[in-house]
Order: C-alpha cells, then sequence, then structure tokens
C-alpha cells in the first residue's frame, strides 16, 4: 500500500512539472508578445513624437554660388519637425528648380539632421540675354549672372534666329574644346543649330557647323590653325577641312 502512494505521489508530480511547463511555455509567448508590443510603441513614440529625433539642424554641402542660408531657404525644410516625417522629395525639388542646381539629393542623418548635398552648374560659356551677361553651362542651361565675363572664357553671341536649342549646340561645342584651345575663342557666333563660327581672338575664324563629332573637330582646329595661316577655316566636316581668303571656302 505504501508504495502504490509513493508511486501515486511520483506520478502527480510528474504531472504537476508537465502542467506548470506548459503553463510556463504559454507564459512565455505572452511575455514576449508584451516585450514586442512596448518595443513598437516606445519605436513609434520616438520616431513621431519624441524630441529626441526631431529636426534641428539642415547641413548644405557642395555649394558656393548659393549661400547655404539661401539653399536652406528654397528646401524649407521645418525644424522641430519630425525627422521621419519631413518631406524630402519637396525639398529636393525646390532646391532643383534653382538654375544654378545641376542636381541635388537630400537626405536624412538620424537622430536630428537634414543633409542637402548640392551639385552646381559650371560655366563653359558667358551669353548676354536681354542686356545681361549670363553663365552657360555644358548642357545649354543659362543660370548665373556676371558683371564682366570671366578671363579666358568664351562668350557666345546668338543670332536672332538663334532659340534654345542652338545655344544647347554652341554649349556642347565650348565644352568640347580643350583649355588651351578655348582660351584662344573670343566668342562664338550661333546662327542656327548647325552653322555655329568659332572667332578666335586673333581674328580668325572658324565655321564649326553643327555639335557633332565636336570631340574630332577640335583635334583638327587645333592642328590646323598651328600649321596653316588663313583668315577662314572649315571643320564642319572633319574628315576634310578646308582654309581659304574669303568666309565660304
Amino acid at each position: 500500500m505504501e508504495r502504490e502512494d509513493r508511486a501515486a505521489r511520483r506520478t502527480r508530480r510528474r504531472f504537476a512539472r508537465r502542467q506548470w511547463a506548459r503553463r510556463w511555455l504559454s507564459l512565455r509567448y505572452v511575455l514576449a508578445l508584451l516585450v514586442v508590443v512596448a518595443l513598437l510603441g516606445t519605436s513609434i513614440w520616438l520616431v513621431f513624437f519624441s524630441a529626441t529625433l526631431q529636426v534641428k539642424r539642415v547641413e548644405v554641402v557642395g555649394n558656393s554660388l548659393l549661400s547655404d542660408g539661401r539653399v536652406r531657404e528654397i528646401a524649407d525644410v521645418p525644424l522641430g519637425e519630425q525627422l521621419a516625417l519631413v518631406d524630402l522629395d519637396r525639398a529636393d525639388a525646390r532646391v532643383g528648380s534653382v538654375p544654378e542646381v545641376k542636381s541635388v539629393d537630400v537626405t536624412r542623418t538620424w537622430p536630428d539632421g537634414v543633409r542637402i548635398e548640392v551639385e552646381e552648374r559650371t560655366a563653359v560659356a558667358v551669353v548676354e540675354l536681354a542686356g545681361r551677361l549670363r553663365g552657360l553651362d555644358a548642357d545649354g542651361v543659362v543660370f548665373r549672372e556676371y558683371k564682366t565675363a570671366p578671363k579666358g572664357m568664351p562668350r557666345v553671341r546668338p543670332g536672332g534666329a538663334a532659340g534654345t536649342d542652338a545655344l544647347k549646340e554652341a554649349a556642347t561645342v565650348v565644352a568640347a574644346l580643350p583649355k588651351a584651345l578655348a582660351s584662344r575663342v573670343d566668342h562664338v557666333e550661333v546662327v542656327t543649330v548647325d552653322q555655329i563660327t568659332l572667332v578666335m581672338r586673333d581674328q580668325r575664324q572658324v565655321l564649326w557647323g553643327s555639335a557633332e563629332e565636336s570631340a574630332l573637330k577640335a583635334e583638327v582646329v587645333d592642328k590646323l590653325l598651328a600649321a596653316q595661316q588663313a583668315p577662314f577655316y572649315d571643320v564642319s566636316v572633319p574628315g576634310n577641312p578646308t582654309y581659304c581668303a574669303q568666309p565660304a571656302c
């Protein structure tokens, strides 16, 4: 009888341990769920409500034509707004619409900053439009204003029929010129997209034609100017350059 009582007690203890193990397993799942919920709630509070992750600074890099303050003003990133809620696309579009800006990248810098990385346009020539001397970049975009043309920078002189496409062609031509050759160019006369002429500082003229094969034309012109003395040159067909004493070679 005593042996049976001991066996019954062992059975009850084993049963109790199994019951407790099942309860503890269930409790662990509940505790894990509570921890996850707590972490999620804390994260939501930090990201969307805590002052720790609010915008406190806006960093501007890569700019020289535009001041930091001007870029910040254009971007209009509100200080004190939750960093996660800042509309980066809006700030990007606003800064990117400025003529001086070639490209821009606006990013979050946790925990409390916004970084605006600007790539500004570089002028390859100057052009006078409506009485104002403006910079012209390699893409044909008119942007900054000058009081006087920078030393050594060619001037583009568009004719009455020269539109935006013609200016873009002229910019492509100037951008293709080696630095030493570009410094010898006084101005670029633009009649149409395929009637572009370089006027050198010594008054020699080079009929360039269109911007096609500009790199090859630049090589040909450099050699032709050194090898032959003439008032007029024609490299509109670079494989068959000519030179003569009259504008129409």
